[in-house]
Parts: structure tokens; sequence; C-alpha cells
């Protein structure tokens, strides 16, 4: 293992990595860093495809140390399947999604929750707590109950009904809560305060290693692509810690030497009723404001108030990336035509990709024959309601 220390972006204090850490003083998410130069002297990119298919063949890069520590279900190494039909449809003739819906808690935060319970695990860490809105406790509580740790989850009420049953069926202690993420995480701040020190807040950026988990995405899709990057990465954005994630992994790939300066432009898509980051990026704000009645069909990107939102505008502004509001109508439709032309259900968070995608290749910014890739965050089989069915004719015996 090659992590050296924590290092706050916003102040550049560094921290020790051997203990367990949640926001610096600053009040700022923490990174974990590696020294990369020793890596790369030790390893060859072309070495990860005699791995076995899954995150872990990127051990170096990650930060457990042990490897009896390591917990798992095969999470990562997710498909890039190419889209024709709907592509040549909107004018972009190379687009690619990445489907996150075949992890083992069917979306991608099975990758952040194997990273971050295994280096919880590793640092003695014996009961986390988290809000979520749904996938994120699902895939926690999964993930602590096969390394032995205890796993205290706090959503909406709202969340999708299949996150609560798969919290509950791991053996979590599940709590519900009639509100929002926000709500969910003052819940978690004070059952943490109260268990003075025997309680881990592993909520979304509080702890630095399920950003870990989830940088893994953009090392695949630059491996999946013989080790060059696409033009663009679209990536729905609610925490926003798979986009920080991926430009984190993007970063230390160019300083590894195993791809050029140019990186993918980044794009952050939100919903229209709750866009904080896509108001902050119009205005040049470097900090997002809460946002006021956040609502969307694609519930797993509805954060009102991101902690990581000042790192999310850092990664569009230093990609010549954008941000994207899309409306809900839209995203179901492009979420059935998609279904409809290329046989893949999407949850809905990636059809708002879909959508954004749309919409910037008619307005230009995406440019003919530039490939771009469309991150699918969950399996589409999770939320059934996406789906009309209503018409559906019944025949008699």
């Amino acid at each position: 293992m090659y992590l050296t220390h924590l290092e706050c972006p916003r102040c550049g204090r560094e921290h020790d990595a051997d203990v367990p850490q949640n926001l610096c003083e600053c009040g700022s998410p923490l990174l974990a860093r590696y020294d990369l130069a020793a890596a790369a002297r030790a390893i060859e990119p072309e070495r990860f495809g005699l791995r076995a298919a899954d995150l872990w063949r990127y051990r170096e890069l990650l930060p457990v140390a042990d490897p009896r520590n390591v917990t798992t279900l095969g999470e990562g190494w997710t498909p890039m399947l190419r889209a024709p039909a709907y592509g040549a449809d909107i004018g972009v003739d190379d687009l690619l999604v990445k489907d996150e819906g075949l992890t083992p808690t069917g979306s991608f935060k099975a990758r952040g929750a194997a990273v971050g319970v295994s280096r919880a695990r590793e640092l003695g860490i014996r009961r986390i707590a988290m809000p979520t809105n749904g996938n994120a406790g699902a895939a926690w509580a999964t993930y602590a109950t096969r390394a032995g740790l205890g796993a205290t989850i706090v959503m909406p009420l709202s969340a999708p009904t299949i996150c609560r049953r798969e919290c509950v069926a791991a053996g979590a202690d599940l709590r519900l809560v009639d509100g929002l993420i926000g709500d969910a995480g003052r819940q978690v701040a004070a059952l943490v305060a109260a268990a003075e020190g025997t309680v881990f807040d592993a909520g979304t950026l509080r702890e630095p290693y399920r950003l870990e988990g989830k940088k893994t995405m953009g090392y695949e899709i630059v491996e999946q692509l013989s080790w060059q990057v696409p033009d663009v990465i679209i990536y729905p954005t609610g925490g926003g810690v798979g986009l920080i994630g991926i430009h984190k992994a993007l970063g230390e790939l160019r300083e590894l030497g195993w791809v050029e300066d140019k990186l993918p432009r980044l794009v952050a898509v939100q919903a229209t009723g709750c866009a904080p980051i896509v108001r902050a990026f119009a205005a040049g704000d470097d900090r997002a404001q809460p946002w006021e009645d956040a609502h969307t069909v694609a519930f797993g990107i509805t954060v009102p108030a991101p902690l990581g939102d000042e790192l999310i505008l850092a990664a569009l502004r230093a990609t010549a990336g954008t941000a994207v509001a899309v409306e809900d109508a839209e995203i179901l439709t492009d979420l059935r035509d998609f279904a409809a032309r290329e046989g893949l259900l999407l949850c809905p968070e990636g059809a708002a990709c879909l959508t954004a995608a749309r919409r910037l290749r008619a307005g230009g910014w995406i440019r003919a024959g530039e490939r771009v890739v469309v991150l699918n965050t969950g399996a589409g089989v999770k939320y059934p309601e996406t789906i009309d069915v209503s018409g559906v004719p019944v025949l008699p015996r």
C-alpha cells in the first residue's frame, strides 16, 4: 500500500491516515494521498489485466494495507456498453454507458462501501452510522455485516422501499425520518455525539475512504478504453462523491504517467427540482447554497446541500466541464426511450445523464465525433415505479 497521509484540499493541512478521521478542523472533507512516484516504479498498467475482475485489481492505489481486512462481494469491473441506436438518435455516435447496476448491491455505492468498510475494519472501528437516500445505506449495511461491523442507517421515509428492505435483511439498525437526507444527517450527528466515540460517522465525505472506492470507476473507464480517456464523462450528482472520485482518479493516472495531460470534460447532472451545484456553477460561485423544497424522481440526487460542493465545482472547472439541470418528465421519457432502443433499463439518475447528453449535443457543447461516457449508477429494477404498465392489456383465460 502506498497511502502516505490524508490532506485537506481547502487549507492544506495533513492528517494521520493510521487513525480514524472525519472532517478537517476547517470543515472540509479529507483526501487520501499516495506515494504515486513509488507506485509507478512498482507497477505497470498492463499488469492489471492479469488480475481478478474487481476493483481490488488496483490494490496498490487503495488504502487497505492488510488483505485480510478486505471486505468484498466481487464489486467493480462493471461493463461499459455501447449504445449505437440511442446514440445515433441524439447525434452522439460514440456513446457508452458504464453500467453500475451490476454491482453486488445494485448500485455504484457498493464500491464506496467495500473500501470504506474495509478500511474502517483495519482501523479498529466496530460500528458505523450514516444518513442515506437509500442505496448507500443498503450497501454499507451489507458490507458492514460481511465485515462483522455494526451499522445504524438513517434514511428518509420516501427513499426507495427496496433499500429499506436491504438494510433490514442485512441486520442493520434502520431508522426512518419524515424528511430529507439533511434531516437524516442531523439524526446521525446526534447519535454519534451521544455514543461518545463508540460509533463512527461514515456519512458522505465525512470519512475519506468511500471516495477511494468510487474513484475506481475512473480507473476502469480508462483501462476499458485501452488506457485512453474519453472526451466527456457525464455523472448524476447528488453528494457528488462519484464525480469527485473520478476526477481524483484521472489526476492520479496523469501523475502516474499512464494517461496524457488531456482530461475528459466532466458534466454534473442534477434535476431542476434540486440543483444547487448547477446554480452555483452558473453563478461562478465556489460554494453552493442549500436548495429549498428539493424534490425529483431521481431520488438518489436529492441532496439540497452537498458537503463536497467546492470539490465538485473545482472538478468541473478544472476540466472545462459544465453542470446541467434536467426536468423529471425528460428523465422518464429518456429512460423509456433508451430501454426501448438498447434493451437496458437504467435508474432515473442514469437516465438523467442521457437527457443531459441529448441536450448538450443539441446545443453544440458535445461536438460531433466525440466519445461520451454516461454513468448509470444503479439497477433500473430497483425503481419499478418509473415504468407505467397501466395500459398493458389483460387477456381472458
